[in-house]
């Protein structure tokens, strides 16, 4: 029987697999982005989740409240959201710029033009 306290951690795992899976078994660039882009969500799930206490608040003080949420994970989370955003910007444009080269985003393809053109 599943535990669904723990579900979340269940939906990182799988969503980590899933991203690594594309990552390494696919041979299309914008697919690989894709993948990372799935593994990178994953990562921030895992941390936002591991950010959340049970019963707290966010940080504010006020009187009968003793739990406080750390906003920390959270904060590190939306820089790494901005940064993610900024890296599949450029990996797109690298891979707009592959395929105005080569004809095609499929690493079997441009492998076969660079041997070709030796």
């Amino acid at each position: 029987m599943i535990d669904f306290g723990n579900i979340i951690y269940w939906v990182v795992v799988f969503l980590m697999m899933t991203g690594l899976y594309l990552v390494l078994a696919s041979g299309n660039l914008i697919k690989k982005v894709v993948g990372l882009n799935i593994f990178q969500s994953s990562v921030f799930i895992l941390y936002i989740s591991l950010g959340k206490i049970a019963g707290g608040t966010a940080p504010i003080f006020a009187e009968g409240i003793e739990r406080y949420a750390n906003p920390l994970p959270h904060v590190l989370i939306l820089t790494a959201i901005v940064v993610g955003v900024a890296t599949t910007a450029v990996a797109l444009a690298l891979a707009v710029r592959i395929y105005a080269v080569y004809g095609s985003v499929e690493e079997a393809d441009i492998e076969k033009q660079e041997v070709d053109a030796d």
